[in-house]
């Protein structure tokens, strides 16, 4: 039966890069969380007259973070019916659910694994500022209003494999 993998952790973590060699290693599909839905969300966000760029502010989390959700578990649940599925995203509230995974599980129907990624944060902060995208703008801004945010930023209060690739290239 096919499997979901969800890859999770904090911005810059090497989540997308993870996915990408486990989804070609299963030889499954791999949808990042952002490429996914990033078209649709900065339309919607100049619809709204509001910055393109924001993915931090209480105002895109209220009105984005559970649509951008549900639409990558959809998409996910229509290819499960023939393939393993990597999904890439933060999952930050979800991961610290003691229950998530199970409730996944239950929802979707398919076995569901866990893999969570940390960095050192002075590592995370090096690979914003390299990778330039718009929508880190804010993190960097205001670096330890950022990582209070994500506070003490631990694992996952269910059954994962765990990766800090702080020591990646």
């Amino acid at each position: 039966m096919p499997t979901l993998h969800i890859v999770g952790g904090p911005p810059a973590s090497g989540k997308t890069r993870f996915g990408r060699e486990l989804a070609a290693r299963l030889g499954a599909a791999f949808l990042d969380i952002d490429t996914a839905t990033e078209p649709i969300v900065k339309a919607a966000l100049s619809l709204a007259q509001k910055n393109p760029d924001d993915r931090d502010s209480p105002e895109f989390k209220s009105a984005f973070r559970e649509p951008i959700y549900n639409a990558v578990f959809d998409t996910a649940v229509v290819n499960l019916s023939h393939i393993d599925v990597v999904i890439a995203g933060p999952f930050t509230k979800e991961f610290q659910d003691a229950n998530w995974l199970t409730s996944v599980k239950a929802k979707i129907g398919f076995p569901t694994k866990a893999y969570y990624l940390t960095a050192d944060p002075g590592v995370r902060k090096k690979r914003l500022i390299k990778r330039n995208n718009p929508r880190d703008k804010a993190k960097l801004v205001d670096w330890e209003d950022y990582l209070r945010y994500y506070g003490t930023e631990s694992r996952p209060a269910f059954e994962h494999h765990f990766e800090d690739t702080s020591q990646w290239g």
